[in-house]
């Protein structure tokens, strides 16, 4: 029996994918809720999975665009019966008894068994074999990094190791890492000319998408921006005093992502239009907060949205965040996380981002760049000190928010984040 494999639907406005990677090659044996490929929209890349355990046959290869509801391949579930699983070991076949035995002589030794080669230790900078249930993306990663894939946690289904569960090894953990394989010297000067000056690459459709919406942002709003330094020292001090008690009863790290989230939280309550959209001639304002948070991820950029931030604690928060960061490690993020935001926040401070100019995710009005925090000599009360500061900026549709709300909502976060005990006092 041959089970279909199909391009699943992940939206009404979604009407094709691109078929990004096999997980498996054609003949390989898959068992049941096994990834066996990617696929990417224009809005989500999503993990396919076996229905059935069985024998896979690839209709269509990587890198092919298909429809939603296309058959891809098919899993043979028949031969998946009959073929011994690999893991099994072959049945014992007992060797029939001679008639007579030949008793070994000091001048003919028995011939023994040949005894398996001894083990050797590998040195300890050498990696692992790499693991062939790895994707080849993977695979290809592991090798050109050399690492020890042992030393990697993976948070894929099954407990396998994704794409970014190396890109996150590889920046934590630098110290850690074995060193590279050292290439061979080139002895011909020539050799230097094989590799291309350039290559092309189609772009993804997340990429595609990503390039549109910013586009059509530029164009289509009176966008805006104004900045702000924010003193982080309150914050940090809070942070470090409690960040122990608050794993131990949440299970959850504090982070600076749900300050920020919840400051903006009390500012938008006091400047709605920054929380509102344009639509045709209309405004529509919104008495919730959905707050987009934006995510890099090794296939591009991508917001999923917290809803109903006006109801949430810190612990819900830092939970929401960890919860899509692992469901886009595992490319199990769904169009339905992606919509609906009102406002938007993004870090790019974990990129060592001192000042940038974030753009609108339109519709919305509003969105928020947070930056690096670093020691600058501030004035505080007439005297020079030594303080934490942070840039942010806050870029909006100047069509419905005056630069007044602008620099009040901004105002406003900068005073909930230095006094984070306003936030829980909500003044």
């Amino acid at each position: 029996m041959a089970i279909d494999i199909i391009i699943p639907s992940v939206g009404e406005s979604v009407q094709e994918a691109v078929l990004a990677e096999w997980f498996k090659q054609d003949g390989d044996s898959v068992q049941k809720d096994e990834a066996l490929l990617v696929i990417e929209t224009d809005k989500v890349t999503l993990e396919v999975v076996a229905e059935e355990s069985g024998m896979l046959k690839i209709l269509v290869p990587e890198g092919e665009t298909v429809a939603i509801g296309a058959v891809v391949g098919q899993i043979d579930t028949v031969q998946a019966t009959a073929a011994p699983s690999a893991s099994e070991p072959a049945p014992k076949v007992e060797p029939e008894k001679a008639e007579t035995s030949k008793t070994p002589t000091p001048a003919e030794p028995a011939k023994a068994a040949p005894s398996p080669a001894p083990s050797v230790e590998p040195p300890t900078q050498k990696p692992a074999p790499v693991d062939m249930q790895l994707s080849p993306a993977v695979r290809r990663l592991v090798a050109e990094k050399n690492l020890d894939i042992s030393r990697i946690s993976g948070t894929g289904p099954g407990g396998r190791i994704s794409k970014g569960d190396v890109l996150l090894y590889l920046e934590e953990a630098p110290a850690g890492m074995p060193e590279a394989v050292q290439a061979p010297v080139c002895e011909d000067p020539m050799d230097s000319m094989a590799a291309p000056a350039e290559k092309r690459v189609a772009m993804t459709p997340i990429r595609k998408r990503i390039a549109e919406r910013l586009l059509e942002s530029k164009q289509n709003t009176a966008m805006l921006t104004t900045f702000n330094e924010i003193d982080m020292q309150q914050a940090m001090a809070m942070r470090a005093r409690y960040k122990e008690a608050f794993q131990k009863k949440h299970d959850v790290s504090l982070g600076f992502m749900s300050f920020f989230i919840k400051a903006c939280v009390e500012a938008l309550k006091e400047i709605p239009e920054i929380n509102a959209f344009v639509d045709n001639s209309d405004i529509i304002y919104h008495n919730y907060q959905h707050i987009g948070v934006a995510i890099g991820s090794d296939r591009g950029l991508v917001v999923p949205v917290i809803r109903h931030t006006e109801r949430m604690s810190f612990a819900d928060i830092e939970k929401a965040i960890i919860d899509y960061v692992q469901k886009i490690k595992a490319n199990r993020l769904e169009l339905a996380d992606l919509e609906g935001g009102t406002f938007t926040v993004s870090n790019g401070g974990v990129y060592g981002s001192l000042l940038s100019t974030p753009i609108l995710n339109m519709p919305q009005s509003g969105i928020l760049g947070m930056h690096k925090i670093e020691k600058r000599p501030v004035v505080v009360e007439d005297e020079i000190v030594i303080r934490p500061m942070m840039y942010v900026a806050l870029s909006y549709d100047h069509r419905i928010v005056d630069g007044k709300g602008a620099v009040t909502f901004l105002k406003r976060v900068k005073e909930f984040v230095e006094n984070p005990e306003r936030i829980v006092l909500e003044v």
